[in-house]
């Protein structure tokens, strides 16, 4: 083979391995999952069945082979030559094409872990002139080129029957492929591509350089890749962190499901809200089967354990509703035959016309009813609805009884309005004896006309009351005044009051002539007040008089 054959040979391996992306194999995920049946308990029932354990989701993944690159053949710089074209060859304008990407991860889970990269747009094609390329080249009369790095040469290859810039072009191109890759790649950096792709690419075209099959700058391409590779290291180590940072946040997610379950489970039963606590429970569940299926992998320690208290709280919770219905199943019954008891005693009561007693009963059977425990919401529904029919069938009767004595009461009503129009006509009384009289006739035949509906009782008998009042009013007027002990009394303080009288007009005197402005005052106000109150007794007796 000689050594352009050689070189045909290694540009198209470059090429293939820039344009070929093996395509990942189609990745069938199969989840099994053993699901816990799931109770909702009625607010009027029990959970008497038993639950099957759960057991926690797990997930097979069918792994997704890769395929590998064809390495490029070495070229070896003493081939035999081949004849050249006849006409001078144009070199091709190097074309840059995209690095072989890594095939499908090898399971679904792996391939969640890899960040997404959006499809970078391919920079434009390098070329290094060739007055350029000839200060890194060496080429012979018979056509073989050397290339220099670090002022060593290094056998390249042999283009023979072609000119020298023949020749030169043709393995310039070589290096101008290797340069657009790697700028490729540094497009790839920016756009944080997968690191791990990306350093397969690296290492590729470190490997082809090295070989010094191509003729440019090799020492600042070698640089330049270096430089790529430490990106990608970086890129790298910030792709780990990134993952770790989303391990973290999906434990954080799940001991936050697995806290809530303990949380619920770990609460008094009595005290819990088993419906909306049994439905929490199964949206948890739910959560924790996705999170099993589209999370990250937390470690099978980690996942373990995790699971191990999870499951031991949905047990201890399966085991205390459980206990709680059963329970509430026993009340339930206690309750229903207490109720039982209640609705015989109504029922007996039904037909009694002991209206009073029996209403009073009736009662006291609805204070035990409310003080006795409810049972189930249906049951306790149709014994209220037998209790109710009980105490409807005593108070129907008893209304229709109310009704005819309803009637005879609007009867007694208009009599009585009758005769409160006749006591009102003896006001304001003139003459006592005759409207006592009037009064006790009135009395005797208001007392006759028998009782009156509730409602009116209190405004018929506020009337008669107010004329009885006046009529009192009047009579005690008339003793006041005819009263012998209030006038002999009200004598003998007139007599007082004027004897205290005369001795205070002496007393001013005294002041007066002494001088005395002090006991002048004295005696005024003294005599004043005196005074007054012997022109408010005078008044009084002429009155009784």
């Amino acid at each position: 083979m000689t050594t352009s054959q050689q070189s045909d040979e290694f540009n198209e391996s470059t090429e293939s391995a820039s344009t070929e992306s093996p395509a990942p194999e189609e990745i069938n995920v199969t989840a099994t999952e053993d699901v816990a049946a799931e109770e909702t308990p009625a607010a009027s029932s029990s959970s008497g069945a038993t639950e099957p354990e759960a057991s926690e989701p797990k997930a097979t993944e069918s792994e997704a082979t890769e395929p590998v690159a064809p390495e490029a053949e070495a070229e070896t710089s003493d081939a035999e030559a081949t004849p050249a074209p006849a006409a001078a060859v144009t070199p091709k304008k190097p074309v840059a094409t995209p690095l072989p990407t890594p095939a499908a991860a090898k399971s679904a889970k792996n391939a969640e872990e890899k960040p997404a990269s959006a499809p970078v747009a391919a920079p434009p094609a390098f070329s290094t002139p060739l007055d350029e390329a000839e200060k890194f080249a060496r080429v012979t009369e018979d056509g073989h080129v050397f290339v220099i790095v670090d002022g060593q040469e290094f056998p390249v290859g042999q283009y023979p029957d072609a000119t020298k810039e023949e020749a030169l072009a043709y393995f310039v191109r070589k290096h101008d492929d290797v340069v657009s890759q790697v700028m490729l790649l540094e497009q790839r950096i920016v756009a944080k591509a997968p690191a791990g792709d990306m350093n397969k690419a690296a290492d590729h075209l470190s490997a082809l350089v090295a070989e010094r099959l191509m003729v440019g700058d090799i020492a600042a391409l070698e640089a330049r890749l270096e430089t790529v590779k430490l990106a990608i290291s970086n890129l790298q180590a910030e792709e780990r962190k990134t993952l770790e940072e989303r391990r973290a946040k999906e434990l954080e997610a799940r001991e936050a499901i697995v806290a809530e379950a303990e949380e619920i489970s770990g609460k008094d039963p009595s005290q819990i809200m088993w419906k909306q606590a049994s439905a929490r429970m199964t949206e948890l569940f739910d959560a924790w089967k996705a999170a099993q299926k589209n999370g990250l992998r937390l470690g099978k320690a980690t996942e373990d354990a995790l699971w191990k208290r999870f499951r031991g709280a949905r047990t201890t919770f399966d085991r205390h509703r459980r206990a709680y219905f059963s329970q509430l199943d026993a009340d339930n019954s206690a309750a229903k035959q207490q109720k039982e008891k209640l609705i015989a005693r109504a029922e007996e009561l039904q037909t009694s016309t002991d209206w009073g007693n029996t209403a009073t009963e009736y009662r006291k059977l609805m204070d035990e009813w409310k003080q006795s425990k409810r049972a189930s919401r249906k049951d306790d529904d149709a014994l209220w609805a037998r209790f109710r029919a009980a105490q409807d069938v005593f108070f129907e009767a008893r209304q229709a009884a109310n009704q005819v004595v309803q009637e005879e009461f609007e009867g007694n009503l208009k009599v009585k309005e009758a005769l409160l129009e006749e006591a009102r006509a003896i006001v304001p009384v003139k003459n006592l004896n005759d409207a006592k009289k009037k009064l006790d006739s009135i009395r005797e035949r208001w007392e006759a006309a028998g009782k009156v509906p509730r409602k009116d009782m209190q405004r018929i008998e506020a009337g008669l009351r107010q004329i009885e009042d006046e009529v009192k009013n009047a009579e005690d007027d008339q003793w006041r005044r005819s009263n012998p002990e209030k006038k002999a009394r009200t004598n003998s303080m007139l007599t007082q009051l004027e004897d205290a009288i005369a001795d205070l007009e002496d007393d001013l005197a005294k002041a007066q002539a002494q001088g005395n402005q002090k006991k002048i005052k004295q005696a005024e106000e003294a005599l004043a007040a005196r005074r007054l109150w012997l022109e408010t007794l005078t008044r009084s007796a002429k009155d009784l008089s």
